[in-house]
C-alpha cells in the first residue's frame, strides 16, 4: 500500500479530491453540527461552485480572499478556487480595518467571500467604509444571505466540463503572517506544499479512514487548514469540525466518536477547566496531538489523565511550511513529549546553524531550519523578505533557536525574533507598536510578551507620554481594538519616562519588567 506522501505526489488538491470522491464516495468528510458532507458531495458542491467562480470572471492566478468562520461552505470555496487554479488569500473574521485593508491590498484580492456577521460583528456596513481603501475588490460575496451576493447563487451553478486549470506547484493559498517590522507577510503555500505536510504528518501519526479528527483551529491557520483537514483528505478520513473552539462544541463534537484530538495548550486548559467537558466520553480518543509549544509535564500529565492514556505528540509547524514539519514519533516518553517538539518528518530535513548559517554540532544552541517539500514558495510579492528566509537551496530559517540531539529531538529555547503566542495564535509586537504610535500622545512604546494562565503568553505594552501630553490607556486599548484582531491587544498599558535603551537607540526589551500586578 502507497504511503501518503507517495500516494499524493505529483497532484492538486481537487485531483486528491476526485480521488477520495471516487473511491468512497459516501465516507463521511466534515461533520458539523448536525450535517455530514460526505467525500462526494463536497466534490459535487465544489465543482458548482468553480463554475460560478468562473462565471464571475475568476481564472487561474487570480486572487480570492475569504473571512469566514470554519464552514463546510468555507472548505468548498478552497476546493473550488483551487479546482480553477485561483489563489485563496485566508483572513480572519477578527482581523479589522488595518489588517483587512492591508491584506486584501496587497494581494489584490479581486473577490471577497465573506461572513455577513461574526459574533456582534457586522461586516456589511464595515466593508462599506472600508471599499475607497480596497480598490481591488469588485464584488463581495456573503456566506448565508440570499440574492446576487449570497454564496448560495456562486454554489448553485450548473458544474461545467471544463479540466482542472491548476498543477502541483501553483499556489494554492496566501496565508498572512504578521512580520518583524509590523508588515503582515502573505506565505504563498502551493498545492505540493499542502499536500506534502498533510502527507507526512498524516504518516507519522498512522492517520487512517476511520479516523475522525477534531478541526477547531481556524482555517485561515496551517493548523485548520492543514493539520485538520488536508491531514484527513489524504487518507480519506473525517473531521468533526467547529466554527470555533469551546469546551461545549467539542463535547458535542466527541459524539462523532472522536479518534484524534488536536489542539493548543490553552485549549487543553479550558477543557480541562470545564464542567460540560468532565462526563464527556474519550473513550475512542487514541491520540493527543499539541500545537504552537510543548506540552509542559503537568499539563500532560493531567491530559493523559483525563483522556485515558492515549498517544501523546507534539506538532511544530509554521505557516512556512505549510503546516507540520516537526512531530514527536510515536514511542516518545511523557518526559520526551514534555521537553522536545518531536524529530523531522520522513521527508523533511532539519539542522540548527550559527548566526553565520553554518551546521552546529548536536546540544549546541542556533537557529533551526528546515528543508523539504512542504516548505512554502516564499512570500507573496515580497522578493527581499523572501530571499531572507528561503534560501536558494532550500532551507527555511524558522525563526526559533533550538537545540537538537544525536537522534533528532528538537527542544525550542527561545524564539529568535520577538513574536509571542497568545491562545495558539501569534502576536509580532511591531505590528501592535505601529498602532499605538500613531496616537500623538504617544512618544516611544514597546511591547513584549509575559506569561498568562490561559493564554499562555500575552501582550504588554509599555507606553512614554509625548511632552506635555497625557495618555489615556483605555484610548490608546481602543485604537489598538478598531485597528487589530482582538488577540493582539495588548492586556495591559504601563505608562514609564523612559525605556532603555541600547548605544545604538534600539530599545532593550530584555530590561523590561512589567509593574507587579494586584
Amino acid at each position: 500500500m502507497p504511503s501518503p506522501l507517495s500516494a499524493v505526489a505529483n497532484k492538486t488538491l481537487g485531483a486528491v479530491l476526485a480521488d477520495r470522491a471516487a473511491s468512497a464516495p459516501d465516507a463521511p468528510f466534515i461533520h458539523f453540527g448536525g450535517e455530514t458532507v460526505t467525500y462526494g458531495q463536497m466534490r459535487q458542491r465544489a465543482l458548482r461552485a468553480a463554475t460560478g467562480l468562473r462565471a464571475a470572471g475568476i481564472g487561474r492566478g487570480d486572487r480570492v480572499a475569504i473571512a469566514a468562520t470554519n464552514s463546510p461552505e468555507w472548505l468548498v470555496a478552497y476546493f473550488a478556487t483551487a479546482q480553477i487554479g485561483a489563489i485563496l488569500v485566508t483572513l480572519n473574521v477578527i482581523y479589522r480595518e488595518h489588517e483587512f485593508a492591508y491584506m486584501l491590498g496587497q494581494s489584490e484580492a479581486t473577490l471577497l467571500l465573506c461572513d455577513e456577521t461574526a459574533g456582534d460583528f457586522e461586516f456589511r456596513p464595515f466593508l462599506a467604509e472600508l471599499a475607497p481603501r480596497i480598490p481591488s475588490v469588485q464584488r463581495t460575496v456573503f456566506f448565508g444571505a440570499d440574492g446576487d451576493d449570497g454564496w448560495a447563487r456562486m454554489e448553485a451553478s450548473e458544474p461545467d466540463a471544463e479540466p482542472e486549470a491548476a498543477t502541483p506547484d501553483d499556489p494554492a493559498v496566501i496565508l498572512y503572517t504578521s512580520g518583524t517590522t509590523g508588515e503582515p507577510k502573505g506565505a504563498t503555500l502551493t498545492h505540493a506544499s499542502l499536500l506534502a505536510s498533510a502527507a507526512m504528518q498524516a504518516q507519522r501519526f498512522g492517520q487512517r479512514a476511520d479516523d475522525v479528527l477534531l478541526g477547531a483551529l481556524p482555517f485561515n491557520h496551517v493548523g485548520g487548514l492543514t493539520c485538520a483537514v488536508g491531514s484527513s483528505l489524504v487518507v480519506g478520513g473525517a473531521v468533526a469540525l467547529l466554527a470555533r473552539f469551546h469546551p461545549d462544541l467539542v463535547v458535542d463534537a466527541a459524539q462523532r466518536g472522536l479518534t484524534v484530538f488536536c489542539g493548543v495548550p490553552t485549549m487543553y486548559r479550558m477543557l480541562l477547566a470545564s464542567e460540560a467537558f468532565a462526563a464527556c466520553d474519550l473513550s475512542t480518543v487514541r491520540l493527543c496531538v499539541v500545537g504552537g509549544s510543548n506540552l509542559e509535564p503537568s499539563l500532560a500529565e493531567q491530559v493523559t489523565a483525563r483522556f485515558g492514556g492515549p498517544r501523546l505528540a507534539n506538532l511544530y509547524g509554521l505557516s512556512e511550511t505549510s503546516g507540520a514539519c516537526v512531530i514527536s514519533p510515536e514511542g516518545d516518553s511523557l518526559a520526551t513529549v514534555a521537553t522536545t517538539i518531536g524529530t523531522p518528518l520522513d521527508g523533511v530535513e532539519g539542522r540548527v546553524v550559527s548566526d553565520d548559517g553554518a551546521p552546529l554540532p548536536p546540544g549546541e544552541p542556533g537557529e533551526l531550519q528546515v528543508r523539504g517539500a512542504c516548505v512554502a514558495a516564499g512570500y507573496w510579492e515580497k522578493p527581499t523578505e523572501t530571499a531572507a528566509t528561503f534560501a536558494d537551496d532550500g532551507w527555511l530559517s524558522t525563526g526559533d533557536v533550538a537545540t537538537m540531539n544525536d537522534d533528532g529531538h528538537v527542544s525550542i529555547i527561545a524564539r529568535k525574533k520577538e513574536m509571542y503566542v497568545r491562545g495558539g495564535y501569534n502576536v509580532y509586537p511591531a505590528e501592535v507598536e505601529n498602532v499605538l504610535a500613531t496616537d500623538p500622545t504617544v512618544a516611544m512604546c514597546a511591547v513584549i510578551g509575559i506569561p498568562h494562565r490561559t493564554y499562555g503568553e500575552t501582550g504588554y505594552a509599555f507606553v512614554v507620554p509625548a511632552p506635555h501630553a497625557t495618555v489615556n490607556v483605555e484610548s490608546l486599548l481602543e485604537k489598538c481594538r478598531r485597528s487589530l484582531a482582538a488577540y493582539k491587544v495588548p492586556d495591559a498599558v504601563e505608562i514609564v519616562d523612559a525605556l532603555p535603551m541600547t548605544p545604538a537607540g534600539k530599545i532593550r526589551k530584555v530590561l523590561l519588567t512589567p509593574a507587579p500586578q494586584n
